[in-house]
């Protein structure tokens, strides 16, 4: 990655003080309520189709953040491990699993840089991490090496497009009338196209399987509307989170979902 584009991204959201990731009122709570509906969906259906009983098989998520989604992967039955490299938003994920009397291992540490013997897990999930790292064909290459043959690796991603610079930067991120996002949480630049996703698979021993995309189970200009409604103060985070998610969807212009086996 080049290092002036990297400059511009803004990962230090992660490290807010407190719990910035299970208070309903949150922007990251979002990832739960709106996102996590379709991530886990498609990942589960994946499991179920390739036939894999997650009792007794191991997954890594890398990438964290507070647990939302590791959680999920625990509750599917994978002994869950979570690597991370927020000291803050470790603790908030250690403390919601120990609350909730889940068994997840977390840990601190970079995709780039994995600290785990070769194939270590049958699967790893790596969810709205990949277009924030700074060496992306390493992350891709030490998610491949943690993997034991034929493991599956579960992604998702922002696709880098015309629609998707107007949509998660402008209106997500830096047009104040809609805006429900920090500044440079996300950077147009570092997003990935699913060609280039599939080039560095088959570049990292991976056999590409397919691409889903997602689409908001509203109309657009109704979630407008709704992020109008948050924007104004008429709505919180929470309050969003009731009205709006993603769910499947064949158009991959802005946000989408694949999976590859390690050959």
């Amino acid at each position: 990655m080049n290092e002036e584009i990297y400059s511009k991204i803004n990962n230090n959201v992660y490290n807010g003080e407190g719990d910035i990731w299970w208070q309903p009122d949150t922007i990251l709570h979002l990832l739960k309520t709106s996102i996590n509906p379709w991530r886990v969906g498609y990942s589960s259906n994946i499991v179920k189709k390739l036939g894999i009983d997650p009792q007794g098989k191991t997954a890594l998520e890398v990438g964290s953040g507070g647990g939302i989604l590791t959680e999920e992967i625990c509750k599917m039955g994978f002994t869950t491990t979570g690597i991370e490299p927020s000291t803050q938003s470790l603790q908030t994920a250690k403390n919601h699993a120990s609350a909730g009397g889940l068994n997840i291992k977390y840990e601190q540490g970079t995709g780039e840089q994995l600290p785990y013997p070769d194939h270590s897990f049958d699967c790893v999930f790596c969810c709205d991490v990949l277009e924030h790292v700074r060496d992306l064909p390493k992350v891709n290459s030490e998610i491949s090496r943690v993997l034991k043959p034929n493991g599956v690796f579960f992604y998702d991603t922002l696709n880098r497009t015309f629609i998707s610079k107007v949509v998660a930067i402008k209106i997500w991120q830096e047009w104040k009338r809609w805006a429900f996002m920090p500044p440079n949480l996300h950077v147009w630049q570092m997003f990935i196209k699913p060609g280039e996703m599939k080039t560095l698979l088959s570049e990292n021993n991976f056999e590409w399987k397919e691409h889903v995309g997602s689409a908001p189970n509203v109309s657009i200009p109704k979630m407008l509307g709704y992020l109008r409604k948050r924007s104004k103060g008429e709505w919180t985070y929470a309050d969003l989170g009731k009205h709006f998610r993603l769910v499947e969807s064949n158009d991959m212009n802005i946000l989408y979902a694949g999976y590859a086996i390690k050959k």
